[in-house]
């Protein structure tokens, strides 16, 4: 509730009116253009942050590939992967807790089962094909995760394909045969590093079917944290049974693996989430998962730029094959929404981890 300052004359109180800025109830001068003054200063700002955060979610989530790539140049991917989300998720945890929030058993039991089907699969194997794949190709196959989420509601009878969602599926099935075409040309691409990304998507989208059954903790940072915790413990248990560790020799981590590496702690997960998070409390979800159909784009773009990937007319046609299908996938989503109800207004079907995918 906003309240008159006492202060003011009683002469004042008629020229006071109660406006929305930011959200928040705030009374403010009918009259004075100093006051009105004030009021444009706070949306002018929410209106740059708006514009910060999307940037962050589109630019930094695209950009992650890339910085994967980087650093397992030099840094075993499971080793990079395990680090990444230790580091990531402790800083979330800390931010978390301080805040008021408390992990109970159940939040790590839940933990533990998205964090092996997001981050020791998801992440684990992403990472592992980046050493054969090129980061634009690897953005690419990742993107496919919307078509697996459909086809397991599909299975789980969750929700119906319909036109829209078939043609969809269609679309992102011939812009994987593109990419897994024998003929792709590549630079440190295989089949089985395709393969292994395909496996990453499907088990994050795994991750996202099963993950409303679990008791995970409503706090948002709480709710990336455990299970980035979870995996990391994960990852870093599986680098150390498979001898990445024994192999791993400190002194020759170049400096390029290193700066990826702290990007993607840094900006990949604390700051890109932190701004997706932001953004869920002011825009509807549908707008903030745009950043599903600029991040394989950027990423491309970026591989192409700066680590000389190649941007032939196959990978231009399997990005719009691709991109299309998440498109028509999601127009699908929203039709069987209209017709069944089925999804909770405002949801549009938009998967839960979305903000974690490059956490």
């Amino acid at each position: 509730m906003a309240l008159i300052p006492r202060h003011l004359p009683a002469g004042k109180v008629l020229n006071l009116k109660l406006a929305n800025i930011g959200g928040r109830p705030v009374v403010v001068s009918n009259s004075s253009p100093k006051s009105a003054s004030r009021t444009a200063d706070p949306r002018r700002r929410e209106s740059v942050l708006l514009a910060l955060a999307f940037v962050a979610i589109y630019m930094i989530w695209g950009s992650t590939y890339l910085a994967i790539r980087y650093a397992v140049e030099t840094i075993p991917p499971l080793v990079t992967a395990g680090l990444r989300h230790t580091v990531a998720g402790t800083i979330m945890l800390v931010w978390a807790m301080a805040r008021g929030y408390r992990p109970k058993r159940e939040h790590w039991t839940a933990g533990l089962v998205l964090g092996a089907l997001f981050f020791l699969i998801g992440h684990g194997s992403l990472h592992w094909a980046e050493q054969y794949v090129a980061s634009g190709l690897a953005a690419l196959l990742i993107a496919t995760e919307p078509m697996f989420i459909l086809l397991l509601a599909a299975a789980m009878g969750q929700q119906k394909i319909n036109r829209l969602s078939a043609l969809g599926l269609a679309a992102g099935v011939a812009g994987v045969a593109i990419l897994s075409a024998p003929s792709l040309t590549a630079r440190g691409s295989s089949l089985l590093g395709l393969i292994a990304v395909l496996v990453g998507s499907f088990s994050w989208a795994l991750g996202v079917a099963i993950s409303p059954k679990l008791k995970l903790p409503t706090d948002a940072l709480g709710r990336t944290a455990i299970p980035l915790l979870c995996g990391a413990a994960m990852l870093l248990v599986t680098a150390g049974a498979t001898g990445e560790f024994h192999h791993l020799q400190w002194g020759n981590v170049a400096l390029k693996s290193w700066l990826g590496l702290g990007y993607l702690i840094v900006f990949g997960s604390v700051v890109a989430f932190t701004a997706y998070t932001w953004l869920l409390q002011r825009c509807p979800p549908a707008l903030v998962a745009t950043h599903t159909y600029a991040n394989p784009v950027v990423a491309v773009l970026l591989g192409w730029l700066l680590a000389s990937e190649p941007l032939t007319l196959r990978v231009v046609a399997a990005s719009a094959a691709i991109l299309g299908a998440i498109v028509l996938i999601r127009r699908g989503e929203r039709e069987a929404a209209r017709e069944s109800s089925a999804i909770a207004p405002g949801c549009e079907g938009q998967p839960l981890s979305a903000a974690q995918r490059a956490s």
